[in-house]
């Protein structure tokens, strides 16, 4: 064969292992997030927790840091398929030197430094912020349906509850004393080999499922005091009158409902039909589509997240916005009395908009002397020039690149100050390929 070839000996064996900073090319995003972790973040949170040199060294902080930043920029969150990554993908190995965690050393580092890792998304913001990236002229904001951990066939309503629950008694009790009686036959035909409060195995499903309902079912009744004792507390302070059909009663009512596997998710209606989900928030820089401020509720409307998303933005970057944008959903006497307080021009939609043919003051005028009807007017003389139209370029395309883009349409974690910290990883991943292309 006169053609040369390049050697290709697959049992050649490295004199000099390469450097993992020629495993991928200079400019790569793996690269990148490393040598960020590195030099310019604090991790002193991280380190504080490690004490002593009892056991195995642990792989390095840092190291993990930056494998799941890295791997959350890739849309990679499982801890397996990341542990696979550190084994198949050469970005991953640039990043990790090499290092192969398994998927449980993932998860436990997730897991134990959760807030610490939640917490670093305002460090990568204060880079952003340096980087020319946050000018705080225009932020967008708005809230997305992202699912919970749960099913929401394994959610129960309290008026489902209150049917089943002496039911279910009925048969448990019935259950119980059919097992006694085995338990007596037995004993007189085999003698007394066996304890006398073992139960056979299928009654204690049924018990643990009791037990589970009855738990649910007074969770859904405190939660019911707490909103009446709120509501009554709100009433005094503003000294208004509220008419008894609609004050609260404190019970539940009967189509609130409870998940068994994640009791703080709740059923939220999204694109496809209604989901077990949380809501959650950001809100987003127009200059670069860095997010400012994030969060998370387990509530369905975003009426009640503008004031904390606004104090937010102060709190993470020292100033305050100048304009913000958002949806009908945001719109209230309160909220716009925020906006006002906090020297913010506010371009909230009075009426709904539907996939931007609708004007965002379609519906009912407001009333004449509210901060609706002033809102209202600002919107309808600017028309199709208003900044309001500046909303769907800057927070909605956030949404579309963390959710399409990069794949996160469900979290991993469940309750809600777990879910927040995860949010708030996404939201830091999703800001650091945003200081890479600076």
């Amino acid at each position: 064969m006169s053609k040369q070839f390049r050697p290709w000996d697959v049992d050649q064996a490295w004199l000099l292992p390469p450097s993992v900073r020629e495993l991928v090319p200079e400019d790569h995003l793996a690269h990148f997030v490393r040598e960020t972790v590195r030099e310019s973040l604090d991790l002193s949170a991280i380190f504080a927790s490690y004490e002593g040199d009892d056991g195995q060294p642990p792989f390095h902080p840092a190291m993990m840091v930056a494998l799941l930043l890295y791997a959350y920029s890739q849309g990679l969150y499982s801890s397996r398929r990341i542990s696979q990554a550190c084994e198949n993908r050469v970005d991953f190995m640039a990043v990790t030197a090499l290092e192969k965690p398994n998927f449980r050393t993932i998860a436990l580092f997730r897991k134990r430094h959760l807030v610490a890792l939640g917490g670093l998304f305002g460090q990568v913001l204060r880079l952003c912020s340096r980087a020319g990236l946050v000018r705080l002229g225009h932020v967008g904001l708005d809230g997305t349906k992202i699912r919970a951990n749960a099913s929401k066939h394994k959610a129960m309503s309290y008026a489902r509850m209150q049917r089943i629950e002496p039911e279910l008694a009925a048969e448990v009790e019935k259950w119980l004393r059919r097992a006694q009686e085995e338990d007596s036959s037995e004993d007189a035909e085999h003698g007394e080999g066996r304890r006398g409060d073992e139960l056979p195995e299928w009654t204690r499903n049924r018990q643990k499922r009791l037990e589970k309902l009855r738990e649910a079912k007074q969770a859904l009744e405190e939660e019911a005091r707490q909103a009446a004792r709120a509501a009554e507390k709100r009433s005094e302070e503003q000294d208004t009158r509220t008419s008894k059909s609609r004050r609260p009663t404190g019970k539940p009512k009967g189509r609130a409902q409870r998940n068994f596997t994640d009791p703080e998710s709740r059923i939220m209606k999204t694109g496809e039909g209604f989901q077990q989900c949380y809501n959650a928030q950001a809100a987003v820089d127009a200059e670069a589509q860095v997010i400012v401020a994030h969060g998370v509720t387990n509530v369905g409307n975003d009426v009640g997240e503008l004031e904390p998303m606004v104090r937010q933005i102060r709190g993470n970057l020292g100033k305050q916005a100048r304009e913000l944008s958002a949806d009908k959903g945001y719109s209230s006497e309160g909220n716009l009395e925020a906006l006002k307080r906090e020297k913010i021009r506010g371009y909230v939609a009075t009426g709904k908009q539907q996939h931007g043919r609708s004007s965002p003051t379609k519906g009912k005028t407001p009333p004449k002397g509210t901060h609706a009807r002033a809102m209202w007017r600002r919107l309808k003389q600017g028309g199709w020039r208003s900044r309001y139209r500046l909303r769907k370029v800057t927070v909605e395309p956030v949404f579309g690149q963390v959710k399409s883009a990069r794949g996160f349409r469900q979290f991993l974690l469940r309750g809600l100050e777990k879910v927040r910290s995860e949010w708030a990883l996404v939201c830091t991943a999703h800001n650091l390929l945003k200081l890479a292309k600076a």
